[in-house]
């Protein structure tokens, strides 16, 4: 019998353990992922020239990590592939056999920046998506400058390269991951002036209590939460409940933030603006999945959420299975849930696409500490949601296009003009989310200030933009024509990349 072969995007919490679980049901794995080693954002790790003392305090569930790394990297049924990035999914036609298969994964490999980057093709039996998901930032005045990252970048100079963005930082936006994000910063060496959280404490309270019989499932996720605000108060970092930053300065780069009191609608409150000076600036408005590849492969989505009220996520079923044939999910595209549901859904979605029986009982738990995830998401989206006055930050020549240099102004402008009635005449009169990002960044917040600024509903999807169009697009990334020119190796298998035999740190 044919060995069954399963490839899985993404090599995160959720796409290691799909792997894992795809080679334990007998199936042969291929890994992929953009990053030279596996564990995605979560699991990044220190560099060896600057490895800490005790790892075991920074690096969150490390030796269990380290483990499930070295038995799916060194699996011989196993092929990692590293350094390789999926630039399309190719629907197939029915085989005849068993309906219509997944999608061909188009990869090239070798570092992003590279030359000589080559092509090949695979064909797997079933296809598993663990993506992830990057950092959404609302704009205001001053948020294009040098000097404001995002919190995830922030955190990955931080954890995997010991760098710290600045000497003086703030780190503003809203969620629980502002605590990792100034940690990881405090340790590295930066002065954290302050942590500034968008929402009200009542909203958070809130937010958190409701239902709190349910806390009880999540006391990893509440000892962690606590022991980054124990680590903050150690560095002596405030937290502010009910500010932000609304305003960037500086002449070439950030040298000060506007910070504000807001109201519970995130409407600053007057005359409580105030000036800091800082090097630095770390700001996260919650996350948005990458679903260029989901929706390359034509999986169906859900609709918004509190927490992503201008996008979607991928809809699957109680078995982690999307709407295409053999396409499963797992992770943070399905809900932003935590390192922790993303691993079981990513075991649960592994298991089935490698042939392994849905009614195991061993399925049960992992189905539980799934459904206790999205309980926690939907807490998540409850405690820390995006307020509805956040426009009114926003100024005529506010950048709301950073690769087209579109201000707030023209969006405007475009959205007034009788021409200018439908989503898709705005995108084209202003350019906003044409630039090189493909409005993977600007295209939800394009989307949502369009909808207000023609009074439609800011959760109704807009003619010619819909919460999810910039992410649909048949090339997924970004690929030299050189490169699409040249003759891939039809059908070529990657090249398997040996397991590290060194233990992590």
């Amino acid at each position: 019998m044919t060995e069954r072969q399963v490839v899985v995007i993404g090599a995160g919490p959720a796409g290691l353990a799909a792997a894992e679980a795809a080679l334990r049901a007998g199936a042969g794995v291929t890994l992929i992922d953009v990053a030279e080693d596996p564990g995605g954002q979560y699991h990044r790790r220190f560099p060896d020239a600057h490895a800490p003392e005790r790892p075991q305090r920074r690096q969150r569930d490390g030796r269990a990590f380290d483990r499930r790394r070295r038995r799916v990297l060194g699996h011989p049924r196993c092929t990692w592939c590293p350094e390789t990035v999926v630039w399309a999914l190719e629907r197939r036609d029915p085989d005849g056999v068993g309906g219509v298969p997944p999608p061909r994964v188009h990869l090239l490999h070798g570092p992003a920046d590279g030359s000589g980057r080559r092509r090949s093709t695979v064909d797997p039996d079933a296809l598993v998506l663990a993506v992830g998901a990057h950092d959404r930032v609302l704009p205001f005045p001053g948020w294009e400058l040098p000097g404001v990252f995002t919190a995830g970048a922030a955190q990955a100079l931080a954890k995997g390269e010991r760098v710290v963005v600045g000497d003086r930082v703030v780190v503003a936006g809203t969620g629980p991951f502002l605590l990792p994000v100034a940690t990881a910063l405090a340790e590295a060496g930066a002065q954290v002036r302050e942590v500034l959280e968008a929402n009200a404490p009542g909203t958070v309270v809130r937010g958190w209590s409701r239902h709190g019989a349910e806390l009880a499932a999540q006391t990893t996720k509440v000892r962690e939460l606590f022991g980054y605000a124990a680590e903050l108060a150690r560095h002596r970092v405030p937290y502010r409940f009910g500010h932000a930053v609304v305003a960037a300065r500086g002449a070439g780069r950030v040298e000060e933030v506007v910070t504000a009191r807001l109201r519970a609608d995130w409407s600053v409150v007057p005359g409580s603006e105030h000036s800091a000076t800082v090097d630095a600036l770390c700001v996260s408005h919650g996350f948005s999945p990458q679903l260029e590849l989901p929706l390359a492969a034509g999986c169906a989505l859900r609709g918004s959420t509190t927490a992503s009220p201008a996008g979607e996520f991928v809809a699957v079923d109680a078995d982690q299975r999307t709407s295409v044939a053999g396409v499963y999910a797992a992770g943070e595209i399905t809900g932003i849930a935590g390192a922790p549901a993303a691993r079981a859904e990513g075991t649960l979605a592994g298991w089935i696409a490698g042939g392994g029986d849905p009614g195991a009982a061993a399925l049960r738990r992992v189905r539980r500490h799934r459904d206790q995830g999205r309980a926690f998401a939907a807490r998540l989206a409850r405690a820390h949601p995006i307020g509805p006055a956040w426009p009114g930050w926003l100024e005529p020549r506010t950048v709301i296009c950073r690769c087209e240099e579109t201000d707030y102004g023209q969006l405007q402008s475009a959205a007034s003009h009788p021409a200018g009635a439908a989503a898709r005449a705005t995108k084209l009169a202003t350019r906003a989310g044409l630039g090189p990002c493909q409005a993977r960044i600007c295209g939800p917040t394009v989307a949502e200030l369009a909808a207000r600024l023609r009074d439609r509903p800011a959760e109704h999807p807009t003619e010619g933009l819909p919460p999810a169009t910039p992410h649909h697009r048949p090339i997924a990334q970004p690929i030299r024509l050189g490169e699409l020119a040249a003759p891939p190796a039809e059908h070529d298998p990657p090249t398997t990349t040996p397991a590290p035999t060194k233990e992590s740190e």
